[in-house]
């Protein structure tokens, strides 16, 4: 994936009509044809007539507008649970058409909610906001949303005094809002200073010493850390040799934070760091390559018995990559199947731009990725595939044809197991 943003004329399918959008499951009902997620609902969708479509849909952004209007409701519960509504919309549907529309109504909302609101309150609106842009693009419009929410953004992030909670979601829905609505390299190298700002206060002390950070707060530099790397990816040649010298050196202390997740940020950045580096220099190597790798191989490895265990085998399996990425530039490839495509994470970069979209739209990024005309950009997937009936058709049998042979593996294997347990001798009671 290139490292300069390319800004790209937005042509996205119109609005998907459904029934509910507080629930997920009528969140993935998809009634325009050409915009399919490839559920059963696609079927329900296409027996409907035309006239069924335009009504289901109308209903539906009916149904959004009464929602946005109760992001202005005088309940914070209501505010809070109509913006949660608007983003599992937005996280499971395109609807270019209809948030162009209402985008300055929605980024009006977003700003009252991040001022005025409290903690989930602002979490929400912060989420709202990198959704918007996800559906707005990379263009004039998600610019403008940006412009009016970036200050309050930084505002929030900078307060020390600000809720916690707000301050996490800040970190990171600035990061990505900035990659896709940031028109200006110089303002991102300024929101990175920003977040450069929060997670060296994790960095050792010159003694060596570690500074004491309560789990609230290294949740904040943790994600602060994430957006730093995010931003990385679209940096130039220069600017990454300045933060190789600048910070490479000081990353692998964080390897020894208490709190796992700052441990895992920490080892990824590294490994998109020497990546990054490579690239620029192939024969790269850091000054403490040799004590860099003791720590990772370690923590590939940690039997540290004061670590849960869900903790330590999701450390094991992202450090032995890490090791392998910054001891041979290897990366474990993995396929992305959505529809009919499949898409390879095939680099830290990459890696990065996937898990930071992923957060946002959760289980609804296979449809983004086969649907977002923007998204597909970001990952050079070409224009969205157009799917007709008949071959949705055949999908459908190859999955049935896949389920039964499954089905019969599964028996074929019961049985042979069952064999050889029948095999085994009973040994008893001495």
């Amino acid at each position: 994936m290139p490292r300069s943003k390319k800004k790209s004329n937005r042509g996205n399918g119109g609005q998907h009509g459904a029934g509910q959008p507080f629930s997920d499951e009528d969140a993935s009902i998809e009634t325009l044809s050409h915009c399919s997620s490839y559920s059963d609902s696609v079927s329900v969708a296409e027996e409907a007539g035309e006239s069924g479509e335009d009504s289901a849909q109308e209903d539906f952004q009916f149904k959004l507008k009464v929602i946005i209007d109760s992001t202005v409701d005088k309940s914070a519960k209501t505010r809070q649970g109509a913006l949660d509504s608007l983003k599992t919309a937005m996280a499971t549907k395109i609807l270019y058409e209809f948030i162009s529309d209402q985008r300055m109504t929605i980024t009006d909302s977003i700003e009252r909610s991040l001022k005025k609101g409290k903690g989930e309150e602002q979490r929400a609106a912060a989420s709202l906001a990198c959704l918007l842009c996800i559906q707005l693009g990379s263009g004039i419009e998600s610019e403008e949303v940006f412009k009016a929410l970036k200050p309050i953004f930084k505002t929030i992030l900078s307060d020390a005094s600000a809720n916690i909670q707000a301050r996490q979601a800040c970190a990171t829905s600035l990061g990505l809002c900035t990659l896709v609505a940031e028109d200006d390299i110089l303002d991102v190298c300024g929101t990175m200073e920003l977040f450069e700002s929060l997670f060296t206060r994790s960095y050792s002390r010159a003694d060596g010493s570690r500074p004491s950070v309560t789990p609230q707060t290294s949740q904040l530099h943790t994600n602060a850390l994430l957006s730093w790397a995010l931003l990385l990816t679209i940096s130039s040649g220069s600017h990454i040799r300045t933060v190789l010298h600048k910070h490479l050196p000081k990353l692998p202390g964080l390897l020894e934070s208490d709190d796992v997740n700052m441990r895992i940020a920490a080892g990824e950045t590294i490994a998109l760091l020497f990546e990054l580096a490579r690239d620029i220099e192939p024969d790269f190597d850091s000054d403490e390559m040799e004590s860099l790798c003791e720590k990772l191989s370690a923590l590939a490895t940690d039997c540290n018995k004061h670590r849960a265990k869900n903790d330590k085998r999701k450390q094991r399996s992202v450090f032995r990559d890490v090791l392998k990425a910054v001891e041979e530039g290897d990366f474990q490839t993995e396929a992305i199947r959505f529809g009919t495509e499949r898409m390879t994470i095939d680099s830290w970069m990459r890696k990065r731009t996937y898990d930071a979209f992923r957060e946002f739209v959760g289980s609804g990024m296979n449809y983004h990725l086969q649907s977002n005309e923007f998204i597909r950009d970001v990952f050079q997937l070409g224009p969205p595939i157009l799917i007709d009936s008949a071959t949705l058709k055949a999908m459908k049998t190859s999955r049935l044809e896949r389920h039964l042979y499954n089905a019969a593996a599964f028996k074929a294997r019961t049985k042979a197991r069952n064999k050889f347990r029948d095999k085994r001798v009973d040994v008893g009671e001495f």
